[in-house]
């Protein structure tokens, strides 16, 4: 499915106003995040989703309705109840939904956007979803404030939100919740005032897609690549040898380098395109590669590091690396041998295996079938 910023820069580019619906508070079991988010289009088009079927119906209206009167809305989904014709969740959460008309010219906070995602830069657009009578306030400045937004990026600012103080308080917050890389709800008074009450701010960050980088360019490699590209990874498949290090066998990957593991994870580092969300997955089998490449990787808080390989390769490694200096608590964020115990065989297997393992480090899933636990199935993040 396209993508919900590219479709809605591509609609309006096009001269075609568009219907935009995101989530920005949850309470609960909410089956989506802050940020999550879906358009309508003039032509009755949706893309996107924001809680995987059960308002999608209801909301579509509205966008409709938001279309054609240009007037923004907020709504809020809760637990629906005895009937069967009610509108809610059956997840139990509870969600608020802000829908807008995004017309043609709102463009220039679009491009800013659209010019750092491409540069693989993040992004933010700081949008008014509630105003309400404050701190500071004129009579008519909560329907003059509401859908105000401005964009930024590490280093530009186009559009504003009404009042050049605000802007710039704002800005400075969203900042942060851009160097995060999490989108979130911020509340001001009508000039700035962060103990002010009267608007509710939403950033939406477009951050850059975390990366994934696999060392070994084998078999196994390739189904972690596209299973890693699948989960939304840029996906790097690394390997000293260039016969086996091509494009060709891993069509999936985003780039294939042929260099020395470990020198490379270095010059990724030392260049800051390594990040704490960065996966490392080693499938060297060679302790000239791997020890020195893990030794490296330990040292860095990244979100996830594992090497495949036996139990006795595990230990031999393990040994290894504890000479090399690393500490106990270094040597625990290790997931070696790589995986959750699934009884996979094929490549295509273990790479789920991997996968699995590795969404649950990023949510704190313990990886046991959800059938032997209880309470909430979607913890907070």
């Amino acid at each position: 499915m396209p993508d919900v910023f590219d479709e809605m820069h591509r609609r309006c580019r096009a001269g075609e106003p568009v219907a935009l619906a995101t989530v920005v508070a949850t309470w609960r079991s909410a089956p989506q995040p802050p940020g999550a988010a879906m358009l309508v289009a003039a032509d009755g088009t949706v893309t996107g989703s924001v809680s995987g079927g059960c308002v999608e119906a209801d909301l579509y209206e509205r966008a409709r309705r938001v279309l054609d009167t240009g007037a923004p809305e907020m709504t809020r989904y809760g637990v629906s109840d005895d009937d069967a014709y009610a509108v809610g969740l059956t997840c139990g959460g509870v969600l608020d939904v802000f829908v807008e008309r995004i017309d043609p010219g709102h463009r220039a906070e679009l491009e800013t956007v659209d010019a750092a995602r491409r540069a693989g830069q993040p992004a933010a657009v700081i949008t008014c979803v509630a105003a309400d009578a404050g701190e500071g306030a004129a009579p008519a400045d909560p329907a003059r404030r509401l859908g105000r937004r401005l964009a930024l990026t590490a280093d530009q600012v186009t559009g504003s939100l009404g009042d050049d103080r605000l802007d710039d308080a704002a800005t400075t917050d969203a900042r942060g919740l851009l160097a995060a890389g999490h989108s979130g709800l911020l509340r001001y008074g009508y000039h700035g005032q962060r103990r002010g009450l009267g608007l509710s701010l939403f950033v939406t960050v477009y951050a850059t897609p975390p990366r994934m980088i696999v060392f070994g360019a084998i078999d196994f490699a390739a189904a972690v690549a596209r299973i890693g590209a699948f989960l939304g990874y840029r996906v790097t498949v690394c390997d000293a040898r260039p016969v086996f290090a091509t494009a060709r066998r891993f069509p999936e990957a985003h780039e294939v380098v042929a260099r020395w593991p470990h020198r490379y994870l270095r010059t990724e580092l030392d260049a800051g395109r390594v990040d704490g969300r960065t996966a490392v997955c080693v499938l060297t089998h060679d302790p000239r590669f791997d020890v020195p490449l893990l030794e490296l990787a330990l040292r860095h808080r990244l979100a996830y590091v594992g090497a495949m390989g036996s139990r006795r390769t595990h230990d031999e490694r393990h040994k290894l690396l504890r000479e090399a200096g690393l500490s106990t608590a270094q040597l625990a964020r290790l997931a070696s041998p790589i995986g959750l115990d699934l009884g996979g065989r094929t490549p295509e297997e273990t790479a789920v295996s991997v996968a699995a393992q590795i969404v649950a480090a990023r949510w704190g899933g313990s990886g046991r079938p959800l059938t032997a636990l209880a309470g909430p199935i979607h913890e907070p993040a």
